[in-house]
């Protein structure tokens, strides 16, 4: 008998989301198809309004489409209500900033805490899963630090912490590596290609950078909110 295909982590159909402006509109993507399976290290390129960010946002449950289907991980985000959305970006969804987003009042494990807190994990089992995940990014001496103390790579190494800290089945990262030099850039990425091949995490990786495309297993080119590329790298 053939064995069942594993469903796809993403899977859109003619995925389209159009801003409304006054009497006018602007495109943010249109008609986008993909399949993306689980595993897979997919790295979007497009230049300034190509429509990585929106699909970014679509694909984290920040924003819904306008038209089309999209289904990430088995969850159905074209119809989901703002209390699914909520549900899904705190326990499917872990997500990595170029600014970091950082609370700066916090210290760095009360920011990594604070989403599993929010979901309501218990404090002490939350707490020794983070200091779990700061030991292996080299962070296990920065806990009591605040965001203003730390250099760049250290923000961003806590921001990864912080996505983790659910145990997310898919990893989302907006220029990652954008406000880093190019050590502690390639640095994360290595960090970020890890979770994808030991764990098998899905990550999704937007950037301009050419430090992602060594780890990529999916190559998209975006321009004018469409797919024009998609490279399967093996």
């Amino acid at each position: 008998m053939k064995e069942k295909a594993e469903r796809p982590d993403i899977f859109a159909e003619g995925l389209t989301r159009i801003y409304r402006l006054g009497m006018g509109e602007v495109i943010g993507i249109r008609g986008i198809d993909l399949e993306i399976p689980k595993g897979e290290l997919v790295v979007l390129k497009g230049d300034s309004g190509s429509g990585k960010s929106t699909l970014l946002a679509l694909l984290a449950g920040l924003d819904q489409p306008t038209g089309g289907r999209l289904s990430v991980a088995g969850h159905d985000l074209s119809s989901a209500s703002q209390a699914q959305l909520t549900a899904f970006r705190r326990q499917v969804v872990g997500m990595v900033f170029q600014s970091f987003n950082l609370l700066p009042t916090l210290t760095v494990i009360e920011n990594v805490c604070l989403p599993a807190l929010l979901a309501g994990k218990p404090h002490a089992r939350t707490r020794s899963e983070a200091e779990e995940l700061l030991s292996w990014l080299g962070m296990a001496s920065r806990h009591a630090h605040r965001p203003s103390q730390l250099s760049g790579g250290e923000m961003q190494r806590t921001a990864i912490a912080r996505a983790l800290i659910n145990s997310p089945e898919i990893i989302l990262a907006d220029e990652p590596t954008g406000n880093l030099d190019s050590n502690n850039g390639e640095i994360v990425m290595q960090l970020l290609a890890e979770l994808n091949r030991r764990f098998r995490r899905t990550v999704i990786v937007a950037t301009h950078s050419t430090l992602a495309d060594p780890f990529a297993t999916v190559l998209l080119r975006l321009k004018d909110g469409a797919v024009t590329e998609t490279s399967w790298i093996k």
